[in-house]
């Protein structure tokens, strides 16, 4: 213990502003659990000798009694529940964010400094030489910079008020303690590291709104993608794997909205013009600058970039095609309560703790002086709600997708780079990354002048490419090479924190639209219901316009002004959708408007639909002949696990002709299957190894080695590089990508490339030769006989030759894994931080979206992160869950003890009101000025 603390039970410790750890008493259960470890560790590694009891249990927070905090100017009430999720009540704003920080600092500080860390390029202060290159790249995107001009320039008064109070708390939990009382994570650090955390500042809690928006960036991975795709494939076959978005089968989510009369404005000549550039083309997937920008160099250059953004950590989810979010909201008119029912799920990578915090914050007394009485998912490190409801609104969050990233091949000259014919000076900063352990190394980051950093610098590779690499004809002597910038709207200074606090208090529609405008990055689709018995939808964020020969969906050449933004969407040219007639609206990463009706290319690069649509379907299944929906059927259509791909091929699969019984045996437990992907289903087993080796046949295989799982090699054809072959002029090609990035990965996009290729039974993409024992193809029925030849095979080396044994569970597993010393660490250190494994159901582009990557394997990749379902009517019987808990240390009660339950699709009672909550309270802790 820190000095001069003592333990209470149930009393008041006075001890200025150095918080007390709880001296209660541990149950029985909880002191055998400690235990066990310490004699793990002991008996395990040399680690263990200085470990104890008291080492594991020194970070456990004070959720009892009282705890005096200079700066607060009242008491402030946390009640937590049984499972640890805190409900705040104090008298002014300041008190409530300040215990904000506080309690999410007992909770979670480790994950808070972790992820300031990453958003500042400073990871090797913490984890040594290993993360140099990481804060290389990190710093050269400069995401603390930007923040800091956020917070001096762009933010209101009110706002950086609120960002001091929570630093405030943070500061005042850290006070006094050393990094074993903070986190067992810290004690091992220890060992090798004397690092010590810092104090908590402001603009650590904005740049994690940078990291947020990078892992939400829109379409750069399928704008990189498709350029290393040229190396391989002509247009027409890029073309094939980019089809276009399926309008006439999966809905927009905007369909009766504003966006209508604003087209109408501009056909008619009538348009407001305040948005430069504006343009209605959709454009090909390969875009008009791919004459251009195509060649070895921008291969050899993007290659060399998605090595450097493959080992990025991410902050909420994996970026790419396939990841997602669930958001719907229905009217009063169709529900059983009478008001409306709003449901979101949003798709990250699986983290432990889970990114997500769940916490309410209320004013006893709503009024100028205290303005919030908020619930819902918070970021820990970050104030306020991101999500949830106030006692009048209701709102959930989905990515857009909407295309606010370009690169640019910048031709170098000098210490400088071409632009229209005139060579133009970098604007370069240094900087110094200081390495634990080890010494410091200096940079310099280069942006071009207006802002792009340029990315190639961060890797030597990259550089000497950029020296070597041929181009085509359309593109400048090579001279001294050429490199790769960043154009991101993330990259300017915003207002995104000042509308996390407005959305907190909004009241109405009107409120909620004026908040929602400020959150300029991401930009995310807003759902929206209230207790008058209104929906509505709107798509803030700031949006570039380009010009007619550009439409963003490949690298351009960044010596040509034409290709540069030429401007941004103003936010009341935007979609939103207010009561539609229809008496829902659905949002789940599907194109936002119909392109061809909309005066603005947000994108080339939607998600197709496919869990949309089936939201859709089951909401008109419900409503129809005067149906209600209740909350649990919302909870039940967040959990429908029925596979749309397999609806399609399943029918054709079963008239295949095939020789061995063992395959037809196989075969066989398609019969009757209602392509629902239980975790005990042996046929969804089936079908999706039956699917993953028709991608991998018919496309996998074809791809180059850039956008294949590293380690899996292929004989390929040494002149031209197209794919096996069966002669001797071969050789052996690896691929280079992890296998949760690989392709092709098996979403919805793949769904849509398949469904189009059904009519064309003879197409090439149906070709593949004879390997082993295993024929060749030269059609789609006897590609799909191949394709189940080999996936019995492969499930009976998973999992044996009993196919009365197999079941998706056993293929389709969730593990738990602590960010950092959990993937890093020492084995002994991994066991005692992660957890698993989960049987799930659910899949790829079901509703249920535990998503897997069909290039890498069946292990899931993201998940629903949180689920929630709110009741307008009667806000106490709205219902959450999280993937984890509420803790972020190892060993408390609250580490995952939510996630069998989340596993199982159960969601746990929301408690809202004073009385509720009250109910549902099992620990206060009162703290004190």
């Amino acid at each position: 213990m820190p000095p001069n603390t003592t333990a209470t039970t149930g009393e008041t410790a006075t001890t200025g502003a150095t918080p007390v750890k709880s001296g209660r008493k541990k149950g029985r259960k909880a002191r055998l659990i400690v235990l066990v470890l310490v004699l793990a560790l002991i008996g395990g590694v040399a680690y263990g000798a200085y470990w104890s009891i008291s080492t594991v249990r020194a970070s456990f927070p004070q959720t009892k009694g009282s705890i005096t905090l200079d700066g607060l100017s009242g008491p402030v009430d946390v009640k937590r529940d049984g499972y640890g999720i805190p409900q705040i009540y104090a008298s002014s704003d300041e008190d409530l964010f300040m215990a904000q920080g506080y309690v999410q600092a007992q909770d979670r500080f480790y994950e808070m400094d972790v992820r300031r860390h990453m958003t500042s390029g400073r990871l090797s202060e913490m984890f040594g030489k290993g993360q140099v290159k990481n804060d290389e790249f990190l710093r050269t995107l400069g995401w603390d910079r930007i923040a800091k001009q956020e917070y001096d320039t762009k933010l209101s008064a009110s706002t950086k008020k609120y960002l001091q109070a929570y630093a405030k708390g943070v500061n005042a939990y850290l006070q006094g303690k050393d990094g074993e009382d903070i986190s067992l994570e810290y004690a091992a650090l220890g060992f090798t590291n004397d690092y010590t955390p810092q104090k908590w500042t402001p603009v650590d809690s904005v740049s994690w709104l940078k990291a947020m928006a990078w892992d939400l960036r829109g379409n750069m991975q399928d704008e990189i993608d498709r350029a290393l795709m040229a190396s391989r494939l002509g247009p027409q076959q890029i073309e094939d794997l980019y089809p276009e978005y399926p309008y006439s089968r999966h809905k927009p989510i905007v369909q009766e909205g504003q966006y209508n009369d604003l087209a109408k404005s501009f056909q008619q000549g009538t348009g407001t013009g305040g948005s430069q550039g504006a343009n209605g083309t959709t454009g090909s997937s390969t875009g008009s600058s791919a004459s251009t920008t195509t060649g070895s160099a921008l291969t050899s250059q993007l290659a060399g970039l998605y090595k450097v953004l493959d080992d990025v950590p991410t902050a909420v989810g994996v970026n790419g095609q396939g990841i997602g979010s669930n958001s719907w909201v229905v009217s009063g008119e169709y529900t059983i309560t009478g008001k409306p029912l709003l449901a979101n799920d949003p798709h990250l990578s699986p983290s432990l703790p889970s990114v997500w915090y769940q916490m309410g914050l209320h004013c006893r007394s709503v009024s100028s002086k205290c303005q919030y009485d908020v619930t819902g998912y918070t970021f820990a490190g970050m104030p306020g709600v991101i999500i949830g409801h106030n006692a009048n609104i209701a709102w959930g969050m989905t990515n857009s997708g909407v295309d606010v990233t370009d690169l640019y091949l910048e031709k170098l000259s000098g210490n400088g780079y071409l632009y229209d014919g005139k060579v133009r000076p970098f604007k370069t900063r240094e900087e110094t990354i200081k390495v634990a352990g080890g010494q410091s190394k200096p940079i310099v980051v280069r942006q071009t002048a207006d802002g792009m950093p340029l990315l190639s610098d961060r890797d030597d590779e990259l550089v000497e490419v950029g020296k070597k690499a041929a181009v085509n004809t359309a593109a400048p002597d090579r001279g001294d090479g050429y490199g790769i910038a960043l154009r991101w709207t993330a990259l300017d200074p915003g207002t995104s924190m000042d509308a996390v606090f407005a959305i907190d208090k909004a009241a109405d529609w009107s409120d909620f639209r004026s908040a929602a405008a400020l959150f300029e990055v991401p930009s995310q689709n807003l759902i929206y219901a209230d207790t008058q018995n209104h929906i509505g939808y709107t798509l803030p964020g700031r949006i570039p316009t380009r010009s007619s020969v550009d439409d963003g969906s490949i690298p351009a050449p960044g010596w040509d002004s034409k290709y540069r933004w030429t401007g941004f969407v103003k936010q009341d040219e935007l979609p939103y959708e207010y009561n539609p007639e229809r008496g829902y609206i659905v949002t789940a990463n599907q194109a936002v408007v119909d392109q061809d009706k909309y005066p603005y290319t947000l994108t080339t690069d939607w998600g197709y639909g496919t869990r949309s649509q089936r939201i859709t379907d089951l909401i008109e299944a419900k409503i129809k002949d005067g149906g209600k929906i209740s909350t649990d059927d919302m909870r039940q259509m967040q959990l429908d696990n029925s596979s749309e791909i397999a609806k399609l091929l399943v029918p054709k699969l079963l008239k295949i002709n095939l020789d061995d019984k063992n395959v037809r045996e196989a075969q066989k437990l398609l019969e009757g299957w209602d392509y629902t992907q239980d975790a005990d289903s042996a046929a969804a087993a089936y079908f999706n190894a039956v699917w993953r080796n028709i991608l991998k046949l018919a496309f996998g295989n074809k791809l180059p080695k850039e956008l294949r799982v590293k380690g899996q090699c292929l004989w390929v054809d040494k002149i031209d590089g197209t794919g096996p072959v069966d002669d001797d002029t071969k050789v052996r090609e690896c691929g280079r990508r992890d296998a949760d990035q690989a392709q092709p990965d098996g979403g919805d996009r793949w769904f849509e490339v398949v469904r189009k290729l059904m009519d064309k039974p003879d197409s090439d993409w149906w070709k593949t030769p004879a390997s082993g024992t295993r024929p060749k193809a030269e059609n789609r029925d006897q590609l799909f006989a191949r394709a189940m030849i080999d996936a019995r095979w492969e499930l009976t080396a998973k999992l044996g030759k009993d196919i009365d044994t197999w079941s998706w569970g056993r293929l389709h597993r969730l593990f738990l894994k602590n960010q950092t010393l959990g993937t890093e660490g020492p084995k002994f250190l991994q066991y005692v931080l992660n957890r698993g494994p989960w049987k799930l159901s659910g899949g790829e582009a079901t509703v249920n979206a535990t998503g897997w990557n069909a290039a890498g394997g069946y292990g899931v990749v993201w998940v629903p992160s949180m689920r929630m379902v709110v009741n307008l009517a009667d806000l106490d019987k709205s219902k959450w869950i999280n993937l984890t808990g509420a803790s972020g240390h190892a060993y408390s009660a609250h580490y995952t003890d939510q996630t069998s339950k989340w596993a199982d699709g159960e969601l746990l009672p929301w408690s809202f009101s004073d009385k509720s909550v009250d109910k549902s309270t099992s620990d206060t802790l009162v703290l004190k000025p």
